[in-house]
């Protein structure tokens, strides 16, 4: 049986390259995929502690997060598309004001 302590480094390792992503990347998809690499380290977490305990708590949570998360991938993206139709970039630096 793997411990919890595994689970817990892949968690951080996953939640450490989300935000290396969010904050080192220039691209607005890329960066709603690094918050989505994000969510999935919690959701690991709390997999891996519901498994520690012996409940399906931490499952429950997951199915929960999971359908917040692509609702807002979903909104996230259709904004995305809707900057890129107005200004022609990718860049979230273009975005500074919220003038159309």
């Amino acid at each position: 049986m793997i411990p919890l302590s595994s689970y817990l480094i892949v968690s951080a390792i996953l939640f450490a390259i989300g935000t290396a992503g969010v904050f080192l990347r220039r691209n607005l998809i890329v960066i709603l995929l690094s918050i989505e690499i994000m969510l999935n380290a919690v959701n690991l977490s709390f997999v891996a502690f519901g498994r520690s305990l012996g409940n399906v708590d931490g499952q429950i949570i997951v199915f929960f997060v999971m359908t917040v998360a692509a609702a807002e991938a979903a909104v996230g993206l259709a904004i995305v598309i809707g900057l890129f139709r107005h200004r022609e970039s990718l860049n979230p630096e273009a975005f500074t004001t919220l003038k159309w």
